[in-house]
């Protein structure tokens, strides 16, 4: 038996046998997420790209089922989580990014309409096959923050504080502008 992620059915197929799909791979089984991953990191040296990244967990699970009683409106409740290395945009340094999603979905065709079901988000199927990895790994893309950044402060070397040791080391972009116009004032006194 397949991976029933991969398997290509119509969404009413999917709905109509009730079908639940427990989520169990790696992030490297989802080609565009990977592909964005693997981007963000590139910004690293070689030897600060974490070792085994593509191996990280995606976990989850996905109900189909109908919104309503005449079983006309297919729709997929998903749940999904996985961890993924990222680049810090404040510090530029690697570290661990939790993602987590959820969302329950109604499944329509283009031009199919269903009023008076707001609770649910709407996925338009382009094509009358339905691949559930799909959902999942757009799932998970539009989970990604824009910037990526240290969920603690205290983690991020950008926002970590300045001890007197390292004081000395910092530059600050208006140092040279502050000695000016010392000098400046002095001369003008």
């Amino acid at each position: 038996m397949g991976n029933p992620l991969r398997e290509r059915r119509s969404a009413a197929e999917w709905s109509a046998g009730s079908q639940v799909i427990e989520i169990a791979e790696k992030i490297s089984n989802f080609e565009q997420l990977a592909a964005i991953v693997e981007a963000d990191l590139a910004a690293l040296d070689a030897d600060k790209i974490p070792a085994g990244w593509r191996d990280a967990r995606v976990a989850g699970q996905m109900k189909f089922g109908f919104a309503d009683a005449q079983q006309t409106l297919p729709r997929v409740e998903c749940r999904v989580a996985v961890t993924v290395d990222a680049v810090c945009q404040r510090c530029l340094e690697a570290f661990r990014l939790p993602l987590e999603t959820e969302a329950d979905l109604l499944l329509l065709a283009l031009e199919q309409e269903a009023d008076g079901y707001d609770e649910y988000e709407v996925w338009e199927l382009e094509e009358s096959l339905l691949q559930p990895q799909d959902i999942v790994e757009e799932m998970l893309i539009m989970a990604l923050p824009f910037s990526a950044m240290h969920l603690e402060s205290a983690a991020c070397k950008a926002l970590s504080p300045v001890t007197e040791e390292s004081a000395d080391d910092v530059t600050t972009p208006f140092a040279a502008l502050r000695e000016q116009m010392a000098k400046d004032n002095e001369g003008s006194a």
